[in-house]
């Protein structure tokens, strides 16, 4: 699974990732789901593992059930591989007819759905058989009640600032910092990003002659994403919702600060792209990746997962932390695996669901896709090592990852809001204003209030371990 996101375009792994925090491309596998029907129970049971990802994922996750198979002598395991855009609701067909399979990936809003009927598997008794499990950063838990643990995160993940070395060069300016003590402030970021906007001529937004409607290189590529504002939200200070999870605050000063910011990067200093300036032939936006490497953006907001892609290409890239305001934040996120009980065999499903994102064993990790739940991961000198000493991971990854993370991440707000599903039908289509530009940023938000505040049931429990 993909600790992932949403593109601005096709559904992608960033899509997954707001229905759930991974990823998913492809059309569905009907067959492994007419195949679902779970073990027989007891010992011996086979278990089955229903995912979605790219191909190397699948590849990844395959191997890794491999190797589950001789370290639990003999235990089979059925892969279900099922990537497409009605993943969530293949899911909920399989457990209307009580086939669920033992694992699965699954966003927030079914998670704790499942979780309050009782269909998952409680994970916190089992804290005393795996230690390892309570020892995962604070946000990465999805609590449902007092010692009610209904999943881990599948794997962490975090927000970045991408760019292009060689835009950097060709402008003469220094890369941006890798270490949360030096971010750029909102000002500085708009400053690089406007030396490094050419339109066909060469000419850059604050010059005379600029031509917006003939951009070769934008500055930045912007994130509209919950998970993409959410950061630059709490490092101004603000918040979406307040700390009883029943009043919309992004309308604050410290809100409408940020997303008139992110709308002026587009329409005041013309250093960011609209999805349809970025869509090419009608095939949607290109994958971040891809616009680093053809030089369309110069920087782009996103996630650690471009990892895998960007060791993989020929671009000469480089990671950054997120521009601050009052404090240097990323966002903690990810969706989760969930355990489904009565099947008689809920130690095995827990003994499998421990084992498939251990680092030891799953090679998504080494890869530059995840990143490790444990915290010993981000503070230990070995532990750090095993999963970032190889040529997927560049020398900055250690300050701009690993310590960013540690020190300077927080949990995604929607993560343990209730109702997530309905908010997000109303949150995304106001947004959407803001970001193309039709109405200004304190107008929407205002108007959102009132919408929002209908839905907010507050928040699940989070339980210190």
């Amino acid at each position: 699974m993909t600790a992932g996101r949403l593109r601005t375009s096709n559904m992608s792994r960033r899509d997954m990732l707001r229905l759930s925090g991974l990823g998913a491309l492809g059309a569905a596998a009907p067959a492994a789901l007419a195949s679902c029907g779970g073990g027989s129970g007891g010992d011996g049971a086979e278990l089955q593992f229903m995912y979605w990802g790219s191909t190397f994922e699948q590849k990844a996750m395959n191997a890794m059930l491999a190797e589950y198979k001789e370290h639990s002598n003999g235990g089979e395991v059925q892969p279900l591989y099922t990537p497409g855009t009605d993943y969530t609701t293949k899911l909920n067909t399989l457990v209307a007819s009580k086939r669920a399979p033992d694992l699965a990936y699954l966003g927030g809003g079914v998670l704790y759905r499942l979780a309050e009927q009782g269909k998952l598997i409680n994970l916190y008794p089992y804290l005393k058989k795996y230690p390892e499990l309570g020892e995962r950063l604070p946000y990465t838990y999805y609590w449902y009640g007092r010692n009610k643990l209904a999943a881990t995160q599948t794997a962490n993940e975090v927000m970045l600032l991408w760019y292009n070395k060689q835009a950097f060069d060709d402008a003469g300016i220094d890369y941006p910092p890798a270490e949360a003590d030096k971010a750029w402030t909102w000002d500085e970021l708009v400053e690089a990003a406007t030396k490094l906007t050419i339109d066909q001529d060469g000419r850059h937004p604050d010059e005379p002659g600029f031509d917006s409607k003939a951009i070769r290189q934008f500055g930045i590529a912007s994130n509209w994403n919950n998970f993409g504002w959410y950061p630059l939200v709490r490092s101004n200070g603000g918040e979406a919702v307040d700390d009883s999870g029943t009043d919309f605050v992004l309308n604050g000063a410290e809100g409408v600060q940020v997303f008139q910011d992110l709308q002026d990067l587009t329409f005041k200093h013309r250093v960011a792209p609209t999805p349809a300036q970025l869509a090419t032939g009608g095939a949607g936006v290109p994958t971040t990746p891809r616009l680093l490497q053809t030089r369309r953006v110069a920087m782009a907001m996103d996630g650690q997962w471009l990892l895998l892609d960007m060791a993989q290409s020929n671009l000469d890239y480089g990671i950054g932390v997120l521009p601050k305001y009052q404090e240097a934040l990323t966002v903690g996120f990810a969706a989760g695996t969930v355990a489904f009980t009565g099947k008689g065999h809920d130690d095995e499903t827990v003994e499998l669901y421990m084992f498939h994102n251990d680092p030891r064993y799953v090679d998504l990790y080494k890869d530059g896709l995840w990143m490790p739940l444990e915290e010993k991961f981000y503070s230990d000198q070995a532990a750090i090592e095993s999963w970032t000493k190889n040529d997927a991971h560049p020398p900055e990854f250690r300050t701009a990852v690993v310590d960013y993370t540690l020190n300077n991440s927080v949990r995604q707000y929607d993560q343990s809001l209730k109702n997530t599903d309905n908010i997000a039908e109303v949150m995304t289509p106001a947004l959407q204003q803001i970001q193309n530009g039709k109405r200004p940023a304190k107008e929407v938000l205002d108007e959102l209030k009132p919408k929002v505040d209908k839905l907010l049931q507050g928040y699940y429990p989070t339980q210190e371990l």
